[in-house]
């Protein structure tokens, strides 16, 4: 049956034709963007991974620039833990030399406070970006770490956490505590318990005074400063001299002090205060004979050899809080440099045993920045070549195939132009029907 109202023929042509021209208008889009998935009407489950996928490439490159930044960061610190390291040992040798007695003293410990003056300066220029990692002396305790960002973990329900390299920042500083001005001394004796007067006794004993790092008013936190209260107390007027075991009183703090960082334990108080000690015995050339301080995992013991029952040395720890406006600072790790004097033969042997300490203290610092340069280093490349994955696991999903594009474009031109010969042939089949009217 034929018609002149529909062309049957003619229709299917079209829309053969229509489908063929919309064919190859895709692959022409895919030959012009390079893309097989450019909007979400093309593949929306593929095009929101890779939409995805691409943000994550975005954070990686922020990443490898926060790692880059650490990583120079980190350097420039342990270069100058190195440099100090090298300082530390000119100094010793010239401590070994003072162990002599027929050299000039006065001329050596010139030489060794010009070391000490140097090492100060490579401690306050080792900084990058303003981050200084060598010196953390009355920084806020939040402060004590440098946090690295280091990665973006991705997690199967889709919320997204970051990672971070803890980089520990050190105090290679001579510098000693410094109390904030006219602070009272809040709590004493048992540190975190009651309320006590100093009554711990060394008499020929050894003597032991307990710390706990958390109580009511005295926990351990940023700006809180521990003293070690020492009394000495001659009872028989005898050769013991108690000016030089005194320091600090029930209401002001000692000499010895320890400024607590956040989370400290009470053994990290003990450690504190037992290097404050070693300072300011040596300072005040108490020996070790006379009085010695060893840290414990609970507090401190303190032993003489006081040989006389009469005289004795009373010991507390006292805690002294921050003022309203004003801090406390932490002593720096090489404080006792400040206290070497070799100009005495007491001074000398004392130095030559302290040296030794300072560079062990150095070296460990170096190489604990050591191992976090490598750590961010490796982290850094690990994070190259994740990009990379991503950035072929999004090709992969979404470019075009230009060869088989290609060929689809050859073929559908092909078809469009067979297409448009049938529709004009359908088009014509009317015409046919004139001439059984003639």
């Amino acid at each position: 049956m034929s018609s002149i109202l529909t062309n049957n023929s003619a229709m299917v042509a079209l829309q053969t034709l229509k489908s063929i021209n919309s064919n190859l208008g895709k692959v022409q889009s895919e030959i012009s963007t390079g893309k097989t998935v450019e909007t979400a009407k093309d593949n929306a489950a593929v095009w929101a991974i890779s939409k995805v996928m691409q943000s994550d490439v975005k954070g990686f490159a922020a990443i490898s620039d926060s790692l880059a930044l650490g990583e120079a960061t980190v350097g420039v610190a342990m270069n100058g833990a190195g440099a100090i390291t090298d300082l530390l040992t000119e100094v010793k040798g010239k401590i070994v030399n003072a162990q002599e007695s027929n050299v000039d003293r006065d001329k050596i410990q010139t030489d060794i406070e010009a070391l000490t003056t140097q090492i100060a300066s490579i401690v306050g220029a080792a900084q990058f970006n303003g981050l200084n990692l060598l010196n953390a002396s009355g920084i806020a305790t939040e402060d004590q770490t440098s946090n690295i960002l280091s990665s973006l973990d991705r997690a199967s329900d889709g919320t997204v956490s970051s990672g971070e390299i803890v980089v520990a920042r050190s105090d290679l500083g001579t510098n000693k505590a410094e109390l904030s001005a006219t602070v009272a001394v809040v709590g004493s004796a048992t540190v975190g318990g009651a309320v006590a007067a100093a009554g711990t006794t060394i008499n020929a004993t050894d003597a032991t005074v307990a710390i706990t790092a958390t109580g009511t008013g005295v926990e351990a936190k940023g700006g809180t400063a521990f003293s070690l209260r020492l009394i000495g107390v001659d009872a028989d007027a005898s050769s013991f001299t108690p000016a030089d075991f005194t320091t600090g009183t029930a209401t002001a703090a000692s000499d010895i002090v320890y400024v607590g960082k956040e989370g400290d334990t009470a053994e990290d108080i003990g450690k504190g205060l037992k290097a404050a000690f070693d300072v300011w015995a040596m300072e005040n050339g108490v020996t070790e004979d006379q009085l010695s301080v060893t840290a414990t995992a609970t507090g401190l013991t303190a032993s003489s050899t006081l040989t006389d029952a009469t005289d004795t040395i009373q010991l507390a720890v006292d805690v002294v809080a921050p003022s309203a406006t004003e801090a406390h600072k932490s002593a720096g790790q090489l404080a006792m440099l400040d206290a070497i004097d070799v100009s005495t033969d007491e001074g000398a042997e004392a130095a030559l045993g302290a040296i030794e300490g300072l560079i062990q203290t150095s070296i460990d610092t170096a190489a604990a920045l050591g191992s976090s340069a490598r750590q961010i280093k490796t982290q850094s490349d690990f994070v190259g070549k994740l990009s990379d994955l991503l950035t072929s696991g999004i090709g992969t999903l979404v470019d075009a195939d230009m060869e088989a594009a290609s060929a689809k474009l050859q073929a559908l031109q092909t078809q469009q132009q067979l297409g448009v010969q049938a529709l004009s042939i359908a088009n014509q089949a009317p015409q046919t029907i004139l001439s059984l009217f003639r």
